[in-house]
């Protein structure tokens, strides 16, 4: 039988991105958390942490990963139909792109998230990569680009949501006054969310260009339209409350009126992960996205 205190240990290790960050947050000294480490790779005989030249988990440390997020599901479960057991808040550890976070997200989970007393540990991925969250077991549900389920896992699709690339007028008259080509992709600053982010080269795809073009990277759906509306780039935009508004305040406008990106979105989550996680899939179900 597994120890559950030591496949905490491994969770928190991942999840903190350190033995001293985890060690804080399970009240434990850093040494003690080691040793909970070390005591899971002897009873397996094999490690379950990668430590250099970053700390991941190794296969075996995937698969512990993936059972514990789902152990902790079912225990949940359990906890409802025999109440005299001990009661903790659950947290569900989901992977999320930055733009339906900002957008919604929060309306979509917010009443299933307060009746059921339920903790977001949301972690902030580009929906073309989340998917590997899942997949190394430090998540138990992700948003993500893919449609394509991994071994043990299902898989949703939830729609699309619709970019504009969007900048201000002053700034579509220096840069694109005769409207989108290939001389003005390859000079104008775009506007880009991060290394993964591939919004803006499928967009230019859409026009046949497909070389180099100069760009700020800005993590950060809320300073990405900040920085489109100080006139430093042009970005992709998500419609849904953010593009709409802003065109009709006449603050940004589209450098290329009437053309927009559509980005499936699919909710992966294990299966077998309890009843509150497939609550959560029929409340993220309901949504319409545009």
């Amino acid at each position: 039988m597994l120890d559950y205190k030591l496949l905490q240990a491994l969770a928190t290790v991942i999840e903190c991105g350190g033995f001293e960050r985890a060690g804080d947050a399970m009240g434990l000294s850093q040494s003690a958390v080691s040793q909970r480490i070390k005591s899971l790779e002897v009873r397996l005989g094999q490690p379950v942490l990668i430590r250099h030249p970053e700390l991941h988990p190794t296969p075996a440390g995937q698969r512990l990963l993936n059972h514990y997020q789902q152990v902790q599901l079912l225990e949940r479960d359990l906890r409802t139909t025999l109440p005299t057991l001990e009661e903790s808040a659950p947290r569900l550890r989901i992977a999320i792109n930055a733009d339906s976070l900002v957008t919604w997200w929060a309306d979509a989970v917010g009443e299933l998230c307060r009746t059921e007393g339920l903790l977001l540990d949301l972690v902030v991925e580009d929906q073309d990569v989340g998917l590997k969250r899942l997949r190394d077991g430090d998540v138990a549900a992700c948003l993500c680009a893919s449609p394509q389920p991994i071994a043990g896992a299902r898989c949703i699709p939830l729609g699309e949501m619709a970019y504009h690339p969007l900048a201000t007028s002053d700034y579509i008259a220096c840069h694109f006054p005769h409207g989108p080509s290939a001389d003005a992709f390859a000079q104008a600053p775009a506007i880009v969310f991060g290394p993964h982010d591939q919004l803006q080269h499928r967009f230019l795809a859409q026009y046949g260009y497909h070389g180099s073009f100069p760009y700020h990277l800005c993590p950060s759906s809320e300073g990405f339209v900040r920085l489109a509306l100080a006139g430093m780039g042009y970005g992709m935009i998500p419609r849904m409350m953010q593009a709409d508004a802003l065109m009709a305040e006449g603050k940004l406008a589209s450098i290329a009126p009437g053309e927009s990106l559509s980005v499936p979105l699919y909710w992966h989550f294990w299966r077998h992960s309890g009843a509150l996680l497939e609550r959560l899939t029929h409340a993220l179900a309901e949504v319409s996205l545009k």
